[in-house]
């Protein structure tokens, strides 16, 4: 039986602030803005091509906004994906990858899967990380 995850709740503190990075900043496209009442609100939001989405809102989480840490954003290269939210106004850390004496800056020299990251977070504190994946069969 396949079990896929689908939708990642995320506490924020002001929806449409949240909304609008996401959209605006990120690149997420928008699924659903849904209110109901003054109690609830549900916006889903999609990364560019992936199955999984995340969901902002009110009356859908308890958690502490800003307290969702180590989403992972897969993408075939880092630098290029990086560049692109720095574009849209993200701050992104720098890239990194783990050397035989530690984090190293920039991509993994062999651009191997699972090795290269840069991590963000959204105004409330979520953080996020890109990794790479594929690079070297986009090569």
């Amino acid at each position: 039986m396949d079990m896929k995850l689908e939708l990642v709740i995320l506490p924020v503190s002001d929806v449409d602030r949240a909304k609008a990075f996401y959209l605006d900043r990120a690149g997420f496209a928008l699924d659903v803005d849904h209110q109901a009442g003054d109690d609830f609100r549900v916006v889903q939001l999609s990364p560019p091509g992936s199955a999984c989405s995340i969901a902002v809102g009110k009356g859908i989480s308890d958690q502490a906004p800003g307290s969702v840490q180590g989403l992972h954003l897969v993408v075939t290269d880092i630098v290029a994906a990086r560049r692109q939210l720095l574009d849209r106004g993200v701050e992104v850390g720098e890239i990194r990858h783990l050397g035989a004496a530690g984090w190293e800056g920039g991509p993994h020299p062999e651009r191997t899967d699972y090795n290269s990251f840069a991590d963000f977070h959204d105004p409330d504190g979520n953080g996020w990380l890109l990794q790479e994946r594929g690079f070297a069969a986009e090569a």
